[in-house]
């Protein structure tokens, strides 16, 4: 009852850790092969790198692992750019907001109140599950402002890119606060236009789709809370300034969002059980079962069927408090008051008024993962409540009135949500640069960070989403190969994700880099190196 992790890694993780290299020895393959290699050389072409500004969210500001720490600033893919970029333009200068810190502060595992600050987090080999380190509260970067390069916020969003006091101490985001020009009135804009930029990269959009997706689609979804056609306005408005008729760039396009490790890892059937436990629970839980069908005895007509529980040995689906389904309290009342049903054993089913096991297709969120098969009552009797099997995943039961389940899964309608966001926008960014590059402004490129399969809205999101893998290779299994070392979907010894399952490790940044490297060379006739990626830092994790 403990797997509930059956498949916390895209592929199979005993195939996985059975057969891959660690990552001491991928790095001294990589050395090996690149060492019989020629010097690199190349050109910047009509292009000027010198003074190289990006503009972004976390993804640029170079967070992984839930934080933002010294060595994934180091492995974020402006700095790795600006590296590249030097060895075709000497004059290259970039400067980033140093954290200048070991393990860095996790906001999702902090509880600052009580004193509580995590780091980044580390994959645990023997649980198999992200573990967070020791870290420190946020530092404000006490080096010199004005000659910053990399502009990328955490949380930032194309809304609010150009919001004045953005950075505003106990209001603001943190993050921007502690290099902010003035944190009470700058804008992440505005202090990004006042440098004397001779290139930009510019990457937003994916907050404005991920928030939705994170909150397991309790917040307003992507297309009503920002539409389509202030999403362009805003976007034209900000490159038009980044540009400011001469200064030539890069845009890219919003990654696929539910192909995230963090929605793939934890699957809808993870519950893995014996024959016996199986029996065992279907045994107690069929009084459940029978009360959810004398439901419709009391007057219910929706369908109870998909309410049922039923386990079997293997892999199972998880029990979880869906607040979109009807409550059927009020007819289990009737129930009592028709002398069916003891008030004893109504007490017992408040868990299930609004309770269903999930189907396939349905995504669940990595947060439920620290939840599920863990005790409900916390007494560890014999009689136990594990979360997810007996007790619905985000049902509460010492207060029934605060229980969110909704907010570690998604169905059918929210992934729907998400990818016609998704799509959306990412043919409003590319019909943007387009109009841009026809106007007269300095020429943009637009970056495609993934020719997806989920833009085709024909498809259900279902078959999307399991076709639309952050990489793949033409043989149909995840992943892709780099000087013979092959580099996976996921935050797996060879990973290219972090252990938080959104942000990309340093060799994901490092593919990032690249394909901003592909798109300039083709546009503009330069000849930049690329970076190595296998030389970068991959999964951190500890025994």
């Amino acid at each position: 009852m403990k797997r509930f992790y059956k498949k916390l890694m895209i592929l199979s993780t005993a195939a996985l850790f059975t057969t891959c290299s660690t990552e001491d020895d991928l790095i001294s393959e990589w050395i090996e092969v690149s060492s019989i290699e020629a010097p690199v050389q190349g050109s910047a072409g009509s292009l000027d790198f010198s003074n190289y500004v990006s503009i972004g969210n976390s993804l640029t500001a170079g967070i992984a692992d839930g934080a933002l720490y010294t060595q994934s600033q180091e492995n974020s893919y402006p700095n790795l750019l600006a590296a590249q970029f030097a060895q075709v333009d000497p004059n290259v200068v970039f400067n980033q907001p140093d954290i200048n810190s070991v393990n860095g502060f996790n906001a999702a595992f902090s509880s600052v109140a009580n004193n509580v600050i995590a780091g980044r987090t580390e994959l645990s080999l023997s649980t198999l599950v992200p573990v967070p380190t020791t870290g420190e509260p946020i530092k404000n970067f006490t080096g010199d402002k004005s000659a910053l390069n990399n502009f990328g916020v955490p949380g930032l969003t194309l809304a609010s890119l150009d919001r004045a006091g953005y950075g505003t101490p106990n209001v603001g985001n943190v993050y921007f606060e502690r290099f902010a020009a003035n944190p009470s009135t700058s804008s992440v804009l505005g202090d990004a236009i006042e440098v004397d930029r001779s290139f930009f990269s510019f990457w937003l959009g994916s907050n404005d789709c991920l928030g939705y997706a994170l909150s397991g689609g309790r917040d307003m979804p992507p297309l009503m809370a920002y539409n389509r056609m202030a999403f362009g306005t805003d976007l034209r408005s900000a490159l038009v300034k980044l540009t400011d008729g001469e200064t030539p760039g890069v845009v890219l396009d919003i990654p696929p969002i539910v192909t995230l490790p963090f929605f793939q890892a934890v699957t809808w059937d993870a519950i893995e059980l014996d024959d016996a436990t199986a029996q065992r629970l279907n045994t107690s839980l069929e009084a459940v079962n029978s009360v959810i069908r004398a439901t419709q005895q009391a007057g219910y007509t929706g369908n109870t069927d998909e309410r049922l529980i039923s386990y079997k040995e293997g892999a199972n689906p998880i029990l979880v408090h869906d607040e979109e389904l009807d409550d059927l309290g009020s007819f289990f009342d009737q129930l009592v008051a028709a002398g069916q049903l003891t008030a004893e054993r109504r007490a017992s089913l408040v868990p299930y008024e609004q309770s269903r096991p999930l189907v396939e297709g349905e995504l669940v969120l990595l947060s439920a993962a620290a939840l599920l098969n863990t005790e409900a009552d916390g007494d560890n009797t014999v009689a136990n409540t594990p979360i997810g099997i007996v007790i619905p995943l985000g049902f509460s039961l010492t207060n029934p009135a605060s229980s969110n389940g909704d907010q570690y899964f998604l169905n059918i309608e929210e992934q729907t949500n998400i990818v016609t966001a998704r799509a959306t926008y990412n043919r409003v960014i590319e019909a943007t640069v387009k109009g841009l590059n026809g106007a007269d402004v300095a020429d943009i490129a637009f970056v495609t960070v993934q020719p997806s399969i989920v833009d085709i809205l024909g498809l259900d999101v279902a078959t999307a989403t399991r076709l639309a893998l952050p990489i793949g290779s033409a043989d149909g299994i995840p992943g892709i190969s780099i000087e013979g070392i092959t580099l996976t979907p996921d935050f797996s010894p060879n990973g290219i994700f972090s252990t938080d399952g959104i942000h990309p490790n340093g060799r994901g940044q490092g593919m990032i880099a690249n394909l901003i490297i592909d798109a300039i060379n083709e546009r503009w006739g330069s000849s930049i190196p690329t970076v190595d990626v296998p030389s970068l830092r991959g999964t951190v994790f500890r025994p």
